[in-house]
């Protein structure tokens, strides 16, 4: 029914909260977990003069190598308990990064972990929970995480 899995994953406690959820489903199913990332470069410089922001891409490859390093160790530890997993990097933005993602793997279902902001966080930061499922083309699994730290 779900043959591949796609986790969004962001490092955070919060976002792990849905892990338990789909190695269940991914043990019942047979399914395959690709556990996703997205990878933004931060502006290491921006005046009033450049026209365009400067990206350190030391600092880049360093985060970036940081990001494969966490997925990669999830998904070792999903495969040691039987379940097929690998990890996913890609770049930002992050809503469109994830569906994009989804496309390029043909996953069956996007599982994720909502943040659980509600009221005026939500206006300010956004949700990208909430565009992820306003986009969506296939099924999603979303649980609320808002008891992780």
């Amino acid at each position: 029914m779900y043959e591949r899995i796609l986790v969004p994953l962001d490092g955070s406690e919060r976002a792990e909260a849905i892990l338990p959820h789909v190695e269940a489903i991914a043990h019942q199913f047979g399914s395959e977990l690709i556990l996703l990332q997205i990878f933004e470069p931060m502006a290491a410089l921006v005046t009033p003069y450049d026209m365009f922001p400067y990206y350190d891409e030391e600092e880049s490859e360093r985060r970036q190598g940081e990001v494969a390093a966490y997925l990669d160790s999830l998904a070792q530890q999903l495969n040691e308990r039987g379940i097929a997993a690998r990890s996913l990097v890609l770049p930002g933005p992050i809503v469109n990064a994830i569906l994009e993602g989804a496309d390029q793997e043909d996953a069956s279902l996007i599982a994720m972990a909502s943040h659980g902001r509600t009221g005026l966080a939500r206006v300010f930061y956004g949700s990208v929970t909430s565009g992820v499922l306003n986009q969506a083309d296939r099924p999603l699994l979303i649980i609320r995480s808002s008891g992780h730290g």
